[in-house]
């Protein structure tokens, strides 16, 4: 992992959540399912969503990091899971964040291959080293991604206290 960190604000991340629809459209990729992959996934899914005006969201959490550069050894799909017959005969669209080492993406896409017609993923960041490349890619960088809704700190413990008040 590279010392050198990327900042994506907000703004930035609209501008690049509407280039890498209008690639995908461009591609003539018409998803019927956008499978979001939580947390990340879930911003990048809702705003390709609209942009490609697709209705059917889905989403599937799955744990992996643990902290900055800190992962478990495997992937684990938290429950509840999908029916993957839910997206039987379907063009999948799987969207995330960032494909860091590509364990979470090829988790998924694993999960979709056999039962949808056509799974593909987009990201907003792929990383040289990912096992997974991504058909869809708004930006390939192997520093590390500060996006706007993980920079700061929680505001609430998860006990329930409020840190900022």
């Amino acid at each position: 992992m590279s010392n050198v960190r990327e900042s994506l604000n907000y703004e930035g991340f609209g501008r690049a959540v509407r280039e890498l629809a209008t690639t995908i459209a461009e591609d003539g990729y018409q998803p019927d399912i956008i499978l979001s992959i939580a947390r990340g996934g879930v911003f990048v899914a809702g705003g390709l969503a609209y942009a490609l005006d697709c209705k059917n969201i889905h989403l599937v959490n799955v744990e992996f990091y643990t902290g900055v550069g800190t992962t478990l050894e495997m992937p684990v799909m938290l429950a509840p899971v999908p029916d993957a017959i839910d997206f039987s005969d379907k063009k999948v669209l799987i969207a995330d964040d960032v494909a860091d080492t590509g364990k979470t993406l090829k988790l998924v896409h694993d999960f979709c291959v056999g039962t949808v017609a056509d799974v593909r993923s987009a990201v907003i960041y792929e990383k040289s080293h990912s096992l997974v490349k991504c058909e869809y890619v708004w930006k390939r960088t192997d520093d590390w991604i500060e996006f706007p809704w993980s920079v700061e700190p929680p505001v609430v413990k998860r006990e329930g206290q409020i840190l900022d008040a």
